[in-house]
């Protein structure tokens, strides 16, 4: 005979089995996501350094640095959401970064600039007779900013070497 604690335990179980993996999935999606992202662009920094000047946002000293630098952060914060190490900070730093792509793209469109996102290499002014796909790329890095706030607000999941360490606290 099952008691009420029993199935709410059964219940409580099944529910955090199926958390687990979809945090797994998320860190999947968004580590891999940032792997291919960072990786297009690191072997052309000139292409990312245009790519961030085509948005007209920053100085270009500060443009210089971002382009450089952002696709090293990619890659970095990707292998950590694969591998599943610090997942809470690297949920928290990706949300902060799709955020800021977000208002980017955005503003893009809200100015009538005719640029490609540079979301994953190349960037910079569109070719002639070329348009711009700005609802597309707000619609998946928006997803991508949900899936990087629930990662942040529950990092814990399947696979996770913050699991195995022991270092994941309040989920």
């Amino acid at each position: 005979m099952t008691t009420d604690v029993d199935t709410v335990s059964r219940d409580a179980s099944t529910r955090g089995s199926v958390l687990g993996w979809l945090v797994l999935a998320g860190r999947l999606v968004l580590g891999g996501v940032w792997i291919v992202a960072g990786a297009l662009k690191v072997t052309d920094l000139d292409a990312s350094v245009r790519a961030v000047r085509a948005y007209r946002l920053l100085p270009d000293v500060a443009a210089q640095v971002l382009g450089a630098g952002l696709p090293i952060v990619e890659i970095v914060l990707g292998v950590l959401l694969v591998v599943g190490l610090g997942v809470r900070v690297a949920g928290a730093l990706s949300a902060l970064l799709m955020g800021a792509f977000v208002i980017g793209i955005a503003s893009a469109w809200a100015r009538g600039l005719q640029i490609d996102c540079g979301c994953f290499g190349s960037g910079g002014a569109l070719a002639a007779g070329e348009s711009p796909t700005y609802g597309l790329e707000l619609a998946r890095d928006g997803a991508l900013l949900v899936v990087a706030v629930l990662l942040t607000w529950r990092p814990s999941g399947r696979f996770a070497l913050d699991d195995r360490l022991g270092t994941t606290k309040g989920h």
